[in-house]
């Protein structure tokens, strides 16, 4: 019995309910992006913070034998304090500072050294700075005068960076608040992240990639984040050490450039300058300087070795990843880069290895002039 033809009627009906279909879920889509937009980022940060955070939940939730709940509450309440305490305490120093430096300059209290005849001897910027410095230090209100619009200027673009920095930790603390809630119910999101990569990349893959997705974030957050923390601690103490005014802001501004993957030396070199400036070159000042250089470069001895630590990529993709999504994407970049560079290079080679099986060549005939030479 032969199939029943398909009329050209019943083909463009049909045709036309898929395209009916298709729109109707692309106009869904579109409603939906545009309702989730707004809070694409603090939901990002939030699946980073938890997925970072989740292996501290596993520890402490088999010692303190705690519901998940309560463990998720437990870490997002202590990491609330590690950051608001010392914002705190920053913010109230800063305002302090502020008030010293407008009441000593309203009551002319401000008095700068004369500067060394040294310094008029220093190579290209030599002269300048020595004119300056000495017109500050015996003219001081001239100088304020001459500075004004740039000091404006700079005044008003540091207000806006700080109002840029509070809506950063106001989006950071309610990223924290939802991580605990995804903390709280990880096992679930485990299963459920699982499902998603299996039903996108297949049953075999899926697992796996949504694996190395938790590995690069997780590796990303020990390499770049852990490393400009270790590095602030070495700065830091010898600042404090040293005496260097400030020496805390310094050390925050170095765990700042750490995460946004500038060098330390942005910090380090004028300071090495600042302490030969105002002590000269003695045996502590120059042992301060080694340290306090290497220290600044530390980054690229230990980057490499913890930024690709338990990904199944070479560590050139996680660090290139890490790179080029900062600057396309900001902090934020620097974590969804590595993993969206990791997933398109483990599906490459798993497309470049799964190649088809050989076929089997036919065997080919043997020519008459062959087989009569051989008898």
């Amino acid at each position: 019995m032969l199939p029943t033809p398909i009329s050209e009627k019943a083909l463009s009906r049909g045709l036309l309910d898929v395209l009916i279909r298709a729109g109707l879920i692309a106009v869904l889509a579109i409603f939906c992006f545009q309702i989730f937009h707004p809070f694409v980022d603090l939901l990002l940060w939030a699946v980073i913070l938890a997925v970072t955070m989740y292996p501290l939940q596993v520890r402490l939730r088999a010692r303190l034998g705690g519901h998940d709940g309560r463990v998720a509450t437990l870490i997002v309440v202590l990491v609330l304090a590690i950051i608001l305490v010392p914002t705190y305490l920053l913010g109230e120093a800063l305002v302090g500072s502020v008030e010293n430096a407008i009441a000593m300059v309203r009551d002319d209290r401000v008095h700068i050294p004369m500067p060394a005849e040294s310094v008029a001897a220093w190579p290209l910027v030599g002269q300048q700075l020595y004119d300056f410095w000495l017109q500050a230090a015996t003219d001081m209100t001239a100088v304020m005068e001459k500075l004004m619009p740039q000091l404006k200027g700079f005044s008003l673009a540091l207000l806006g960076k700080l109002a840029g920095v509070g809506v950063a930790l106001l989006v950071l603390l309610f990223a924290l608040i939802i991580a605990g809630i995804i903390m709280a119910y990880g096992e679930e999101g485990t299963r459920s992240a699982r499902q998603i990569a299996s039903r996108v990349f297949g049953p075999e893959r899926g697992p796996r990639l949504a694996m190395l997705c938790t590995a690069t974030i997780r590796a990303v957050a020990q390499g770049v984040v852990g490393i400009a923390f270790i590095q602030m601690l070495l700065i830091g103490v010898a600042f404090v050490v040293k005496g260097i005014p400030g020496a805390g802001l310094l050390a925050l501004a170095v765990l700042l450039l750490g995460i946004m993957q500038l060098p330390a030396t942005l910090i380090t070199i004028p300071i090495i300058i600042f302490v030969f400036a105002t002590e000269g070159a003695s045996v502590a000042s120059v042992v301060f300087a080694v340290y306090t250089f290497v220290a600044g470069l530390a980054d690229n001895v230990l980057k490499p070795l913890m930024l690709g630590r338990g990904v199944d990529v070479p560590m050139p993709v996680v660090l290139i990843g890490a790179l080029g999504g900062m600057v396309t994407g900001g902090v934020i970049g620097l974590f969804i880069g590595p993993v969206m560079l990791a997933v398109a290079y483990r599906l490459f080679w798993q497309w470049v290895e799964d190649q088809p099986p050989a076929q089997p060549q036919p065997a080919q005939p043997v020519p008459e002039s062959i087989e009569q030479s051989a008898e």
